[in-house]
Parts: structure tokens; C-alpha cells; sequence
């Protein structure tokens, strides 16, 4: 192993790059989201009831403080609702509403482009051995 080699430093850019192109792409096709409240809004949208803020966290690897500038911003959007959470007025169910369902389905192809892109002149098999590392990298930090 090549220990000069900066692979968090490769990694994160490439992350950042991917991230760029998706919200060009958004701003360009006037989808009014960001590449972290797409990746919010889509949780939101494959939950059926929703989720906590908390999963959300979980879900997807941010900060308590991060998610709920996000959930702020969706909601302000008008693509998700906060509701109140089994009579307890501290915790909130976050749901995706109407519109911003609407606004998931609208991005689904500029994602699919974004993902496209990122993967040109790779094989099935390159994608397949790039999610085995990334998760083995990940599992090693996480034991």
C-alpha cells in the first residue's frame, strides 16, 4: 500500500465534484434543491410514514445541526412537513408532501445523469468492486 497517496483527498474530491455537477444540473433544469436536500427529500420519499430528524442523521451521515438547517429549508420549500410525533411536542415526524414528491420525481433523471456521468468508460464490475471498497474503508473506521 501506497501510503503517500492522499485517498481522502481523492476521495472528497470526486465526492465534490459529483456534488457540483448535480446542482448545476438542478439549477439549470430550475429544480429548487441542492445535492444535500435531494439526498433528504429521496430518504423522505422511499420512507412511507417518515422519519425523525434523528434518522434522518443517521440515515444520512449529518449532524444534527446540518439536518435541521435542511429540514428547515425543504419545509420552508413546501417539500416536507414537520408533524408532531406520538403527543410528544419535542420530536417531529418530517414527511414529504405533495410537492415535493413531485419535485423527487422531476430530479430522478438529472440524478441519473449525475450518476451516469461519474461512471463513463467503467464496467459493472468496476462499480460493483468500488461500493466493496468504499464500504470496507468505512467498516474499518466503524468498528
Amino acid at each position: 500500500m501506497k501510503e503517500t497517496i492522499p485517498y481522502g483527498y481523492l476521495m472528497d474530491r470526486a465526492v465534490k465534484a459529483e456534488r457540483l455537477d448535480l446542482n448545476q444540473r438542478f439549477k439549470k433544469n430550475g429544480i429548487d434543491l441542492t445535492s444535500d436536500q435531494w439526498n433528504i427529500l429521496r430518504l423522505l420519499h422511499e420512507s412511507k410514514d417518515g422519519l425523525s430528524q434523528n434518522e434522518l442523521a443517521i440515515r444520512s451521515f449529518k449532524d444534527a445541526p446540518t439536518i435541521s438547517r435542511i429540514i428547515d429549508l425543504i419545509c420552508k420549500k413546501g417539500f416536507a412537513s414537520r408533524l408532531p410525533f406520538d403527543g410528544d411536542r419535542r420530536r417531529h415526524q418530517v414527511v414529504i408532501t405533495k410537492h415535493g414528491t413531485e419535485t423527487v420525481l422531476s430530479a430522478i433523471p438529472e440524478v441519473e445523469k449525475n450518476r451516469s456521468l461519474g461512471w463513463v468508460g467503467f464496467e459493472e464490475i468496476d462499480l460493483d468492486k468500488f461500493i466493496t471498497i468504499v464500504k470496507k474503508v468505512y467498516s474499518n473506521y466503524n468498528l
